[in-house]
């Protein structure tokens, strides 16, 4: 079998990380060899900077250095991990890719879908998922949920307003409409279990 990036994207919330760490485990038991990874993150250097980008203290940072942090640490992540794990014909299931700095930069921060875009073409050079899983969800029902979850700690985009976050969720959709072929959308309103189940039937489709 040949290795098969899958990205999962979604507004926070969505519950892509929980089903990330619930897929991955179910298909490693079904004998697959699955990397789970993040963004940004996955690896120390790509940490570092995540770090700097989600502190809470580093209101001053300008939006096209925060685009820019991200694909910094997009490109080490790429490089160090994801593409030697497609070459050992491995899957890989990435929390968020390109497609957040698209609507979180591009649309949320009023930079514009199409420089981030150009800015991360060169960070990634071209190197796209085989699918991106989009885990769809009212963002006032997402900041709900992020409030109830007592085990995760507020970051800087968790102090924008919810008009900032209807922006992303704006994004999304914009992105979703222009990568359609790429982008398979997935109702996060579900149960977990529904969402889990919809998922590895879509993974299992593709590695059949």
């Amino acid at each position: 079998m040949a290795g098969l990036f899958i990205t999962f994207e979604g507004p926070d919330g969505s519950g892509k990380t929980t089903i990330a760490a619930l897929v991955a485990e179910a298909l490693k038991n079904k004998g697959i060899d699955v990397v789970l990874t993040r963004e940004p993150g996955g690896i120390e250097i790509a940490e570092q900077i995540r770090k700097i980008i989600l502190d809470p203290k580093n209101t001053a940072m300008d939006e096209r250095t925060e685009a820019l942090l991200y694909a910094a640490a997009r490109r080490q992540h790429l490089i160090e991990k994801v593409l030697p794990a497609l070459k050992e014909n491995k899957i890989v299931i990435c929390d968020r890719f390109v497609d957040s700095s698209l609507v979180y930069q591009g649309v949320g921060r009023g930079i514009g879908i199409d420089k981030v875009y150009e800015m991360n073409l060169f960070a990634i050079e071209g190197i796209m998922p085989d699918f991106t899983v989009f885990f769809d969800i009212d963002p006032k029902l997402g900041l709900e949920r992020t409030k109830k979850d007592d085990n995760r700690t507020l970051d800087r985009l968790d102090l924008e307003d919810i008009s900032f976050h209807q922006k992303v969720y704006d994004g999304y959709m914009e992105v979703v409409e222009r990568f359609k072929e790429r982008i398979i959308c997935i109702d996060a309103s579900q149960s977990i279990e529904e969402v889990k189940r919809d998922v590895m039937n879509l993974i299992e489709d593709h590695i059949q």
